[in-house]
């Protein structure tokens, strides 16, 4: 298995195909391998690579905590220095839409564009109090029942026409309760407080690197005004709003509808 060795973290990462460099950047307490079955075919026409930050999937860190996103954005920026051709584009939802920012603004030199979806620059008002109950609950030893722990999270992954079609539900069941039915609670809330505790508002006009800010009408962990107000103070920011999705709609809901909007904007560089 491909890991890369950094300072008291063993990073696990994956790479295939040939040509310009995509870099994912999963969220909270998704794997790398997110991406693989919904994105990666539609992508064919660029080399991807994934990775899983610290607190999820194969990658082992001892780095005392708390992690905070600049502490992701260095891992990242080693495994693109170490294993791509930067300039890269890097590609985020939600946790991963924190770090891509957070490289843009302290590395420009190794992204030619930056795709955020699901995207916040500062937490604040019900997002902000909905993300420190998290971390809370689960700082007090708290551990979710697995069947409410997958109803719980569906309700803020996929919008209402989802979980009103017994058949797509069905479907994208086992995916929630894969990746969130059973989880380590500690590394749960240390990837949730980074996200928490980051705020890039301020730097963001004297950001060097275009960022495209992906919003989702339905989304209730990200609504739409946030990733709105990331492109509009960016020094170089766009917006797009897809109707109807949800934070993860890329993943089993409307993946083609996404990767359609991502396609189109990297055309634009090529």
């Amino acid at each position: 298995m491909p890991f890369l060795d950094l300072n008291h973290t063993q990073l696990f990462y994956q790479q295939s195909g040939d040509g310009v460099d995509i870099v994912w950047l999963a969220g909270g307490d998704m794997p790398g391998s997110s991406w693989h079955p919904f994105q990666l075919p539609a992508f064919s026409a660029y080399r991807n690579t994934t990775w899983d930050a610290r607190g999820v999937g194969r990658t082992e860190s001892t780095a005392p905590v708390p992690w905070a996103i600049a502490d992701h954005a260095a891992d990242c920026i080693a495994l693109i220095e170490t294993c791509c051709k930067p300039p890269v584009f890097l590609i985020g939802l939600s946790m991963g839409s924190c770090i891509a920012q957070e490289i843009s603004l302290s590395r420009p030199d190794l992204v030619t564009a930056a795709l955020l979806t699901g995207a916040c620059s500062r937490k604040s008002g019900f997002i902000k109090e909905w993300e420190a109950s998290e971390i809370a609950l689960r700082e007090a030893g708290i551990e979710l029942p697995e069947d409410f722990a997958v109803a719980h999270y569906a309700l803020l992954m996929y919008p209402a026409k989802v979980l009103g079609d017994d058949e797509l539900w069905a479907r994208l069941k086992p995916m929630v309760s894969q990746n969130y039915g059973k989880r380590d609670s500690r590394a749960l809330a240390e990837q949730w407080r980074a996200c928490l505790e980051y705020d890039s508002l301020e730097r963001l006009p004297n950001c060097k690197v275009p960022l495209h800010v992906i919003a989702f009408s339905e989304d209730k962990q990200t609504p739409p005004q946030r990733g709105k107000l990331l492109a509009d103070t960016a020094q170089e920011g766009y917006f797009y709003l897809l109707e109807g999705l949800g934070h993860c709609s890329a993943f089993g809901h409307q993946p083609d509808v996404v990767n359609k909007c991502l396609l189109g904007i990297l055309q634009q560089y090529r």
